[in-house]
């Protein structure tokens, strides 16, 4: 892997209903520089972790050459599923401890891929406590599913 300047990637996803209508957002920063970008989407009928999850692959998807990232995120299923899921899963043939099949598969599909390109870091921020890129990708996430409300 490359080595190239480290980034923070800061991720939120938000849904009314479960399933219902849904947000995802992502901040990405280049704190050397102070570059940052972000953006936001959102579906019609989904679930939340569905957002979390595409709020990282998202942001992962956004990054040009492989990098060292520091991933902030309020969802434990996203981190847990990354840092001591995963391996598991593909082990198990995308099948849980118990058997069944890995929901969101499509997803941790994908998110798989972008990680093994990233030296990912895990960063677990308690959501709504005024955490202030937590709070700006919740924002961004309920503008984005409002659209669909």
């Amino acid at each position: 892997m490359a080595e190239s300047a480290a980034v923070e990637l800061f991720t939120d996803g938000a849904c009314s209903g479960n399933p219902g209508p849904g947000g995802w957002a992502y901040l990405l920063r280049h704190p050397a520089s102070g570059a940052e970008r972000t953006d936001s989407g959102g579906e019609a009928r989904t679930t939340n972790n569905r957002m979390e999850l595409i709020a990282v692959v998202e942001g992962l998807s956004a990054l040009s050459e492989a990098t060292s990232v520091d991933l902030y995120s309020d969802s434990q299923y996203v981190l847990k599923g990354l840092d001591d899921w995963l391996a598991n899963w593909k082990r198990n043939g995308w099948r849980t401890s118990a058997k069944k099949a890995v929901k969101n598969e499509d997803l941790w599909r994908r998110l798989d891929a972008l990680a093994q390109e990233h030296d990912l870091r895990f960063h677990w921020v308690r959501g709504h406590s005024d955490h202030p890129e937590n709070e700006l990708c919740d924002r961004m996430a309920v503008e984005a599913r409002k659209q669909f409300e």
